[in-house]
């Protein structure tokens, strides 16, 4: 585990100025790895070019040093991330009469690529970026792993091609402000986060999962392929009961592969279904306790802590819990947000540092339950996005007017307590009568439309989800499968993935997640839809599948989350920095906002008379990074 940088100049530049940027951009990411670093630099006549990395050791500590090298130097790899299977493919490659001089999972991706060019990226079970550089070829590849689990932004000029695993990496070098994106910024006001491939900045980008640039160092061209087809798939044959079997066997065998490790390594436990079976797993299979880590709120109304200690006892591990207060939660609240280094919104991700930051105290390497609800059908969303059809064809337009009118002002909320009225009212106000109610679920920013009453006119966009709609094939979502691969491409690679991967490597702390495995993926997006969502129960064939582990029941019960109560603390310790941000001359002069309009959104809020929680929040952390990280 590690973070990447590199540089391509386009004409000939003095080594030692590329090494020192290269160094520059390194230090910068030096919570990605502490524990080394390297650089590679080629400077000819034509172009100048180096890859740097910074190393988090967690397999063969020895001798796993990069960049790595070819036998002959000709070609040459920075890697962050770990490849499941790197030791059966390495065993295929030693029966091929291949030889390794490192233990490392580097080595065998840099040797699977000299036998096979690019068609080895296939073969990768993992999560990574990485950058090989082929001076035989003369050719650059630069690629992220299927879901996005690792990050990798990048950027081209007339003169130069960066990438980094960190945005701050890229902008430390340019000798100019990037202007702000109107893409990226609709998105991330409808969304509260800004998916691949789209960034804040304008002309800076992240690569989209499941994809590799190929860069052509002679024409300086490049070109963007998809590592593995994902179309759609026929539906599976098998019976429910052979499905569950066959569930719980993958479940089983990629947990095992992502256990691999030579340092200290326990499960994040939630006690939610997701962490409880990847920890009930990961103890069946070792010889000794294993380590499980959970995060308590002092708050009663948040605390889940109950359920956790439930599986800690059941599965016998050495339970580390943790239980923090709002002073806790705020501490570090400058610092986390700013991480993102563009504007993000999921508060969960404060909680999530908390409990990376005490687990980093034990182990340096963290199993995790995320991915289970993209994988299995887990969230609230798609069932509400399944009612959606059933609802719009029995209630008509006009009375769910009426109903919406009515239940917004018997269940208008003064407070962030997000309760029965919290989720009656959210159901509401998603029911659409278009093609678009999907669009309209994921947007949990500034719903619909909402946004372009809060921007100014320059930059509004009712194009927002357009990419989207062409990249997935899917304009008018209906099936869950439609929405799980809406989901795949966006929140997870945009939210979930880039929530866990920044708090974790602000302590040095490798998350591993089981579900996230593409074999396991796509063969649930084989099965019949009532497998995965049947009645009322969600992840429906995950529960059946692991219920004889767990005390009877206990797999239905309800799981909150990580809810965090921004909203209250809108209105209390950050209502100064909040008053600040609605300043009628700063928003002038940002030009980016309608002032009236946002003044009053946040007036409302603050006085009681409506909750915005959502809204509030993401304008909240987006001035936070305009101000601390965009305006200096």
């Amino acid at each position: 585990m590690c973070g990447i940088n590199g540089i391509l100049y386009k004409s000939s530049s003095d080594e030692s100025a590329l090494r020192q940027s290269l160094t520059k951009m390194n230090d910068l990411i030096i919570h990605r790895g502490p524990d080394d670093y390297g650089v590679f630099s080629n400077t000819n006549a034509n172009f100048s070019l180096g890859m740097a990395m910074r190393r988090l050791s967690i397999i063969d500590l020895s001798s796993g040093q990069q960049p790595m090298y070819s036998e002959d130097k000709s070609i040459t790899i920075v890697f962050n991330g770990e490849i499941y299977n790197f030791q059966t493919l390495k065993k295929q490659l030693i029966d091929e009469g291949v030889t390794f001089h490192t233990h490392s999972d580097t080595e065998v991706l840099l040797r699977l690529y000299e036998q096979k060019g690019t068609e080895a990226f296939k073969a990768l079970d993992g999560m990574f970026a990485f950058s090989i550089f082929d001076s035989n070829i003369n050719k650059l590849f630069i690629a992220r792993d299927y879901f996005g689990e690792k990050p990798l932004y990048y950027t081209e000029n007339d003169n130069a091609l960066y990438w980094a695993s960190e945005l701050k990496s890229i902008v430390s070098l340019l000798d100019y402000k990037p202007e702000i994106s109107k893409q990226g910024l609709n998105l991330f006001f409808k969304l509260t986060y800004i998916p691949a491939p789209f960034t804040i900045y304008e002309g800076i980008h992240k690569l989209e999962a499941n994809k590799y640039i190929a860069y052509d160092l002679n024409t300086f061209t490049s070109e963007i392929i998809s590592i593995h087809d994902t179309s759609s798939k026929s539906t599976s044959k098998l019976s429910f009961n052979d499905a569950k079997v066959e569930v719980k066997q993958r479940v089983y065998k990629s947990v095992e592969s992502r256990s691999i490790s030579d340092v200290a390594l326990g499960t994040f436990l939630s006690g939610g279904v997701d962490s409880s079976v990847v920890s009930h797993c990961l103890a069946d299979m070792q010889d000794s306790k294993i380590d499980t880590f959970s995060i308590g709120f002092e708050k009663a109304s948040y605390d889940e802590t109950d359920k956790s200690r439930v599986v800690a006892k059941l599965i016998n591990s050495n339970h580390h819990e943790f239980i923090i207060n709002e002073t806790d939660l705020r501490h570090n609240i400058d610092d986390i947000l700013l991480n993102f280094d563009e504007p993000f919104a999921d508060s969960s991700s404060l909680p999530t540092y908390l409990v990376s930051n005490k687990t980093k105290s034990n182990v340096t390497v963290a199993l995790t339950g995320d991915g289970g609800d993209e994988v299995f059908g887990g969230y609230n969303k798609y069932y509400v996005g399944k009612l959606n059809n059933k609802y719009t064809k029995v209630v008509p337009k006009v009375v769910h007017k009426q109903i919406d009118a009515a239940v917004n002002t018997l269940l208008r909320r003064k407070d962030d307590n997000r309760g029965l009225k919290y989720k009656l009212n959210k159901l509401i106000n998603t029911i659409s009568y278009d093609d678009n109610y999907y669009w309209g679920i994921i947007s949990l920013g500034f719903p619909n439309d909402e946004i372009n009453q809060y921007l100014n006119p320059d930059f509004q966009s009712n194009a927002v989800f357009d990419y989207y709609k062409e990249e997935t094939q899917i304009t008018n979502p209906k099936t869950l499968n439609d929405f799980r691969t809406i989901d795949r491409h966006m929140s997870l690679e945009g939210d979930m993935l880039v929530k866990v991967d920044r708090t974790s490597m602000m302590n040095s702390l490798e998350c591993r997640a089981p579900f996230l495995n593409r074999d396991l993926f796509e063969f649930t997006m084989t099965l019949p839809e009532n497998y995965l969502i049947k009645n009322w129960s969600k992840k429906h064939i995950l529960k059946e599948a692991f219920k004889s582990n767990f005390p009877e029941g206990f797999l239905e019960k309800s799981k909150r989350g990580f809810g965090v109560p921004v909203g209250d603390w809108l209105r209390e310790g950050l209502k100064k920095e909040l008053i600040s941000y609605i300043d009628k001359r700063f928003l002038n002069a940002q030009g980016l906002f309608n002032a009236n309009a946002i003044i009053k959104l946040v007036d409302e809020h603050l006085s009681g008379k409506k909750d915005s929680t959502f809204k509030v929040w993401t304008y909240f952390c987006f001035q936070k990074w305009y101000n601390f990280t965009y305006n200096k």
